[in-house]
């Protein structure tokens, strides 16, 4: 049974959650049973199987018990970003239809707003304390008796996209006929592909409410091992949590990885890592200049995997074969993979196109969406899926990632990839972070710029800018080189690594989509 009802019983003193910074330690026999506590008062609330709980929340030590208590009622549970501003937190709440909302004294000024937005959610406690309109998470659970497992179904997370491109959209399964007993049958496949058991420290360096993250520390929870969270990211700080924990496992995004990579020496080699046996990356491709420098440093336990939200995962690479094709996100698991033109013709290999996954075994809709849901289909083969991503497969079927679609810029009718251009500048010794975005021109309809956050004690100036140009020069074909440079303070990136572009593309062109718009120090190649 993947359940941490199961290692209550046999290791019920076993670590289930180690926070990083505070030190507090949650038992398996404390997460079970306040998991059965709050599942309890669910059930006293009316809610059955089919119907949602929402969690907003910072990365906390009870943040799992909710999730438990929440899918082992055989519900929906929607992990909000606890980082958005109240008007989308709130839409989320609403549109997932949740009956109990769960946060914390922490969040309570944007909580409060959230609340009002969702009428329908009628349950709202808080952890740590309360406000007008909620109660304490800790009394509520208390008036209940640890409870049996129900004899309904096991239930689904329903997860928002990230918002980055619109609005936030719901991913919603079918909740399986799967008695909740079973547990959470993803924790098998993690086990299985990362080599993760009851021996397991996983270290999660990202906020929780991530598809990713909440997936392996359940996962991880399931089998039985140890989820050490970090409650925010510090490059420096997650090498010590390493060497602290005895840390087994671990996930991280590319940003985080250039972020240690650009550690001062001494950082880097102060703190024994040699339990560190897996690392795991994804949700962005890497630079392969980075990720080659990460295996010098850490050696070849670095892995790899593509999906999304809505497909789970669907490649997996490991460092050896990566080495041997630097760049690939790896080869199909479970699921074929398929890389179409826009009307949907299948390509050959090493030819670009958007890369459909097909689910022979699940599906997903929209929530409340359907021609969102409808769009991402095949138009002659329902069961391949597309999230966006352009990229290619190799003769041998590895697949090698372009960029997002939406993120293409056409230039003189030419197609570039701001993925490639952003992972030659990001290794600069100079640069902490850059995106790369078309910008309005008359003449070729839009041309490339490079924005760019300075490392720290670098000045944004015409140096620097030349510096850069330069540098990309010698590194890109001519077409794809920024025409200019622009210089913020700190890129509008989320926790989880993924930036922000749509709020970056809006300053630049504006309102109307057709003027460009100063913002901030601007160092042009053309000026």
């Amino acid at each position: 049974m993947l359940h941490p009802e199961t290692h209550a019983r046999t290791s019920p003193d076993h670590p289930a959650v180690v926070m990083c910074d505070s030190g507090e330690v949650v038992s398996y026999a404390q997460l079970d049973k306040r998991s059965r506590r709050f599942a309890a008062l669910l059930h006293a609330e009316g809610l059955r199987p089919g119907d949602g709980v929402a969690l907003f929340l910072e990365n906390h030590p009870r943040y799992f018990e909710v999730c438990w208590g929440a899918l082992r009622s055989g519900l929906y549970l929607t992990t909000v970003n606890r980082y958005l501003a109240a008007d989308e937190a709130g839409y989320i709440v609403n549109d997932c239809g949740a009956k109990v909302l769960v946060t914390s004294a922490s969040l309570a000024e944007v909580a409060g707003e959230v609340a009002n937005q969702a009428p329908g959610c009628t349950r709202r406690l808080m952890i740590g304390g309360t406000i007008d309109g909620f109660e304490s998470y800790e009394s509520a659970i208390e008036g209940h008796e640890a409870a049996p497992f129900p004899a309904g179904p096991f239930g689904e997370t329903m997860l928002y996209s990230s918002g980055t491109t619109g609005h936030p959209k719901g991913i919603r399964r079918p909740i399986a006929d799967q008695p909740s007993s079973d547990g959470y049958a993803l924790g098998g496949a993690i086990g299985k592909l990362f080599n993760v058991d009851e021996g397991s420290v996983y270290l999660s360096p990202a906020p929780l409410y991530h598809s990713a993250p909440l997936a392996f520390t359940l996962g991880v929870q399931a089998l039985g091992g140890t989820v050490a969270v970090m409650e925010r990211f510090d490059a420096r700080a997650a090498l010590r949590a390493i060497e602290e924990h005895g840390v087994t496992h671990s996930q991280w995004v590319p940003t985080m990885f250039s972020r240690m990579l650009k550690l001062p020496a001494e950082d880097r080699t102060g703190f024994d890592l040699s339990s560190h046996k897996v690392a795991v990356h994804a949700a962005a491709p890497c630079p392969k200049a980075v990720k080659h420098e990460m295996i010098d440093w850490w050696g070849p336990i670095i892995h790899e995997y593509w999906g999304g939200t809505e497909t789970g995962i669907a490649t997996y690479i490991g460092s050896e074969d990566w080495l041997a094709r630097p760049g690939s996100v790896g080869r199909a698991l479970a699921n074929p993979l398929h890389v179409c033109d826009e009307d949907g013709r299948e390509l050959g290999p090493n030819e670009a196109g958007l890369i459909y996954v097909e689910l022979t075994n699940t599906s997903f809709e929209y929530h409340n969406a359907p021609e969102k849901t409808k769009n991402t289909r095949h138009p002659e083969h329902p069961s391949w899926v597309e999230i966006g991503d352009v990229g290619y497969l190799d003769e041998e079927g590895f697949l090698f990632l372009t960029d997002r679609a939406t993120f293409m810029i056409i230039s003189g009718g030419v197609n570039i990839y701001p993925q490639e251009i952003e992972n030659e500048l990001i290794v600069h010794p100079k640069v902490a972070d850059v995106a790369v975005i078309g910008v309005p021109n008359e003449d070729f309809g839009e041309e490339v710029k490079a924005i760019v956050q300075p490392a720290e004690g670098v000045a944004p100036d015409d140096a620097l800018t030349t510096e850069l140009l330069a540098y990309a020069g010698e590194r890109l074909a001519k077409y794809k080189c920024p025409r200019s440079i622009n210089y913020e303070a700190e890129l509008p990136r989320l926790p989880t690594g993924k930036l922000y572009k749509r709020l970056l593309k809006d300053r630049y062109w504006g309102d109307s989509g057709s003027s460009l718009v100063a913002d901030g120090p601007t160092r042009s190649g053309d000026e």
